[in-house]
């Protein structure tokens, strides 16, 4: 067994950035080249291996790697059985089922008997085939969008996130196939040999996540609007009450969703908070 870990991420695409960011964000240091293909985790038993989008399913299944990120739409396409750790919330996308403007067709069930071109056969096969929905499934490795225009295809099934590619190609989508986003996988043999260290790193990775997604709110308040404002506060338990020097006055410590942020604060306000100081939080540990 080796001593140290290896997790397999992206060396190209969308997905490495925030592959990147996610492992220095977790506290991991190690310097990453263009050129190499291993980085060594400096303050960790953790090597990074750089390699193909593509090949990250295999690396893992084969026990080359540990532990992968790569996409659902990946491992959904491959049909390999791999341990789906957590999802990472970046690299979200959908693999989603399209006509030309001047199609007849409204929704997917319509496609039966059509043609259906797509970069993604096995999962747009599986998933035609459980809807009992039958279509000649063309496969083709890129521009996609172009089939029905070359009269390849009367219809496609390909990944979008924005959907102006789409647009800019005469086309509309009908119907999501399947919803992607990047996720951790583990292999195996690994979950069974080393399941604790392989629970140490999802542990870095999801306090990361979890801090992401939520603000650390801290304000002053009278003592009698307690009940009021805490009613305001869904924290991850129940706020934090600190009594204040000056009698009848109490700070108050929550945590609350980034995305409520500025909704909430007014509501505050208006039942008596004042002071109110917004905080990243770097990680959370459940």
């Amino acid at each position: 067994m080796r001593e140290r870990l290896r997790l397999a991420v992206p060396n190209k695409g969308r997905m490495v950035e925030p592959s990147l960011r996610l492992l220095h964000d977790a506290g991991l240091v190690f310097d990453e080249h263009d050129r190499s293909l291993v980085a060594r985790v400096q303050n960790y038993d953790l090597d990074i291996l750089f390699v193909r989008t593509n090949d990250i399913i295999e690396f893992v299944r084969d026990g080359v790697a540990d532990l992968g990120i790569t996409g659902l739409d990946l491992l959904s396409e491959t049909g390999v059985e791999l341990r789906q750790v957590r999802q990472l919330g970046f690299g979200r996308c959908r693999l989603t089922a399209a006509v030309p403007n001047d199609s007849t067709s409204q929704s997917i069930d319509d496609l039966a008997g059509l043609r259906v071109a797509t970069a993604h056969p096995n999962t747009t096969r599986a998933y035609f085939a459980e809807r009992g929905v039958p279509v000649d499934i063309i496969p083709i490795s890129g521009a996609v969008e172009v089939a029905p225009r070359l009269g390849l295809a009367e219809a496609i099934v390909d990944l979008v996130s924005t959907g102006s590619t789409m647009v800019m190609n005469g086309l509309r989508p009908i119907g999501d196939v399947l919803a992607s986003e990047a996720v951790l996988v583990a292999d195996p043999a690994a979950d069974l040999e080393r399941g604790d260290a392989l629970e140490a790193i999802d542990t870095m990775l999801s306090a990361v996540i979890a801090a992401r997604g939520r603000k650390y709110l801290m304000m002053n308040a009278p003592a009698s609007q307690l009940e009021e404002l805490e009613a305001l506060l869904p924290a991850l338990e129940s706020p934090t009450i600190i009594p204040l020097a000056h009698s009848g006055m109490i700070a108050i410590h929550s945590v609350v969703g980034s995305d409520d942020v500025w909704s909430l604060l007014p509501r505050l306000k208006a039942a008596g908070a004042s002071g109110i100081l917004v905080l990243p939080i770097e990680k959370i540990v459940a």
